[in-house]
């Protein structure tokens, strides 16, 4: 059982319906009695739009807390694009003071500063090369790059060299993918990214699968 969080601003129907076509079975859940409750072995953070706006909602909900205690228990847990920057200290988005993330990990999220022939936000198809070999989450994707489907204006900038699962270059090279024990995080949607992202959720999935064995 796979547990997709529903924070209001996600694209769950996509997401869900991905999981579901590499086999696995999906609750969405809103609260962390829901996630309690559906007695998951792994975790899906979606989100598309502002990042203030999805850590609001699950601050609100308390699902913080449950995303902060689900990784540090290193149970399988994926990001996807939101997903993934609301794991860092703060961003730069939502001007002024920016916005505080959930501080999963160390580092911020930063606007894409590109020449001028570069537009943004970052839209469409890119090559993503995997800097961690050894990752389940790249089990069946080539080492050499792979292309996955991109919509963002910010990227992360993690503290530590370490947590980066994979890169991209769009006018420089930026974090594409972040991975640390069973915890993984994607820029880019898997779930628009046709058979090569389907891979990464069968992966994710196999990695949930074994937790659970």
């Amino acid at each position: 059982m796979i547990a997709v969080i529903d924070n209001g601003i996600c694209n769950l129907r996509s997401v869900t319906k991905a999981l579901e076509a590499v086999g696995a079975t999906v609750r969405v859940v809103r609260t962390p009695l829901e996630v309690e409750a559906a007695d998951a072995d792994g975790l899906v953070l979606p989100g598309v739009g502002a990042l203030r706006d999805c850590v609001a909602s699950l601050r609100a909900t308390g699902l913080d807390r449950t995303v902060r205690e689900w990784i540090a228990a290193d149970l399988p847990f994926l990001g996807v694009c939101l997903g993934m920057q609301a794991l860092f200290e703060h961003s730069e988005e939502g001007g002024g003071q920016g916005t505080e993330g959930l501080g999963v990990f160390p580092g911020r999220v930063v606007r894409f500063v590109r020449p001028a022939d570069f537009k943004i936000p970052h839209m469409g198809w890119n090559t993503v090369r995997f800097a961690q070999a050894d990752s389940p989450l790249r089990a069946g994707l080539g080492a050499e790059g792979e292309a996955f489907y991109f919509v963002h204006s910010f990227h992360c900038l993690p503290a530590e060299r370490s947590l980066v699962l994979a890169e991209c270059d769009y006018g420089g090279v930026f974090t594409a993918a972040i991975g640390r024990g069973r915890c993984f995080a994607t820029q880019f949607h898997p779930e628009k990214s046709q058979a090569k992202g389907l891979q990464i959720y069968r992966n994710f999935a196999a990695v949930a699968a074994g937790a659970a064995a």
